[in-house]
């Protein structure tokens, strides 16, 4: 894995709520469900670990390795995938409590 080097926030606008222009940067995303607009993007409050990709899609319980690895350490997860691979967004003041969570259960991060 690999400790992303920005910080990030996770906004939730109304369903209906037109796509902003502000989401920039090299990481960001967003998703609009019929229920609300989420958006994630560069600002305070969370870091963000990146699972070592590409997987294929034959791969299984990577992801729910890793957020029960957490969630025994009660370190919660807001958790995004993609076509190539997944990420872990924690709060900025429970990183350092994820890592070592992730690390003594045999997952290398890369800071």
């Amino acid at each position: 894995m690999e400790l992303l080097k920005s910080e990030f926030s996770i906004s939730r606008l109304d369903a209906d709520a037109p796509l902003p222009e502000w989401p920039r940067g090299d990481f960001f995303s967003v998703t609009r469900t019929a229920e609300e607009l989420s958006i994630v993007h560069q600002g305070r409050g969370f870091r963000c670990l990146k699972v070592e990709g590409p997987l294929d899609f034959s791969l299984v319980g990577i992801l729910a390795s890793l957020t029960a690895t957490l969630a025994r350490a009660e370190v919660p997860v807001f958790a995004i995938s993609t076509f190539d691979t997944d990420y872990l967004l924690v709060r900025t003041e429970q990183i350092e409590r994820a890592i070592a969570a992730l690390e003594e259960n045999g997952h290398d991060v890369r800071r």
